[in-house]
């Protein structure tokens, strides 16, 4: 079995590294893939330049999503995942700094599988990456982006 993708759309890059350092402190079976906003994030899914080539940039099997990015933020990712055949089985997680109460019910009405405030202590992110990779590297059965 080929190692599990995990594309994360993270516009900060101390998170991203944070993210990265989690992942291998937890002993991460999943690879990180980053793209810097929802645009890339986009074209990466539907295999659009500079994306085409899967032997480098594999489908994901899971991805990692901050709401508040330039470009196309989390929101509209998720109104195009919601519209887009190719995207729909792919699990969403929400990954943002916000817990305001509007962001959460609209990421969840757009279809997020998941929303996850992101925790500000090193050893809770370590936490919180352990339990995902528990639940979506393990148990969870998910679809991949359509080919």
């Amino acid at each position: 079995m080929s190692q599990k993708v995990l594309l994360v759309a993270e516009d900060d890059e101390n998170d991203a590294l944070l993210l990265e350092r989690a992942l291998r402190r937890a002993d991460s079976t999943f690879r990180m893939v980053r793209v810097v906003n929802g645009e890339e994030l986009i074209g990466y899914l539907e295999k659009r330049a500079p994306y085409q080539d899967r032997s480098v940039h594999p489908d994901p099997d899971l991805v990692l999503l901050d709401l508040k990015m330039p470009r196309v933020d989390g929101f509209d990712v998720l109104q195009w995942r919601r519209d887009s055949a190719g995207a729909r089985l792919l699990p969403f997680i929400v990954f943002s700094s916000s817990d305001l109460e509007r962001d959460i019910r609209k990421a969840y009405s757009l279809g997020a599988n998941s929303y996850v405030v992101k925790p500000m202590r090193s050893d809770a992110l370590d936490g919180l990456v352990q339990a995902l990779l528990a639940w979506w590297g393990r148990f969870n059965v998910g679809g991949r982006a359509a080919a």
